[in-house]
């Protein structure tokens, strides 16, 4: 087990690195940290929205999985000149996907409905409204588990790609070979890793994934995961590293 001195993580730096566990961490294990988004992501044109024949006004109800949902899809209802009505239902997997929705919309005059981060929970609250017609904003590689679930209910609803994730040119300003610990929190950053080095191997560098997707993403590429994160013992990425930076420094002794 090697000793891990420069971490890469694919996630925007935060805003009080210090007092964040990113900062316990570095002060902890004496190691350096670099923050690196691996994608970004870009709303569709108007063309393409309107090539796919998706109209927002024959729906009665939107689902929004994410914040990203949520800025696109009144993005493009802007850019296309659609008002949005009055009586529109919305239906949010997580709590702060609904809070974050009074960006946009009075929130005490709709009817804004919200699970807690889980889809069973949220099937449940649409059951209950399976009379509307319902539209699913996604990106371009969104998790096919909503949907399957809402066509076993026999939902109506329509799926509208609204935005995608794009990797980041990095290879020109990364020496991806000086860390020892990469950590991932999506496919698309696999995706974005192996778009910007092809040849990567992996060699003695460890790998560090959030999620079961990430996981299978990383491990399909190839790749063998040292971290993995949630678990019972360590439900946060910072809790994971934090225990296999501990077990390194054992090791090493």
């Amino acid at each position: 087990m090697s000793k891990i001195k420069n971490i890469l993580v694919s996630q925007p730096v935060p805003a009080d690195l210090e007092k964040s566990p990113y900062g316990e961490i570095i002060k902890k294990h004496l190691v350096n940290i670099e923050f690196i988004k691996f994608f970004k992501i870009e709303g569709v044109t108007v063309r393409e929205f309107r090539d796919k024949k998706v109209y927002i006004n024959e729906h009665t109800a939107i689902i929004f999985n994410s914040k990203h949902a949520v800025d696109h899809f009144f993005s493009i209802a802007k850019d296309v000149r659609i008002e949005i009505p009055e009586t529109m239902k919305y239906f949010c997997m997580t709590e702060s996907v609904a809070f974050y929705l009074q960006k946009y919309v009075q929130f005490r005059k709709r009817k804004i409905f919200f699970s807690e981060n889980d889809a069973s929970q949220l099937m449940d609250l649409i059951r209950k409204h399976k009379t509307e017609r319902f539209l699913l904003p996604c990106s371009d590689n969104h998790s096919k588990e909503l949907p399957d679930l809402l066509e076993a209910s026999k939902i109506n609803f329509s799926e509208a790609i609204l935005y995608r994730t794009v990797p980041v040119e990095m290879k020109e300003i990364v020496d991806i070979t000086k860390f020892d610990l990469l950590i991932f929190f999506s496919p698309q950053g696999i995706r974005s890793l192996f778009h910007n080095w092809p040849d990567f191997h992996q060699g003695q560098i460890a790998i560090g994934t959030f999620g079961t997707t990430t996981t299978l993403a990383a491990t399909e590429a190839g790749l063998k995961v040292n971290i993995m994160a949630p678990s019972p013992a360590t439900p946060s990425m910072t809790m994971a590293i934090d225990a296999y930076l501990s077990k390194c420094q054992k090791k090493n002794i």
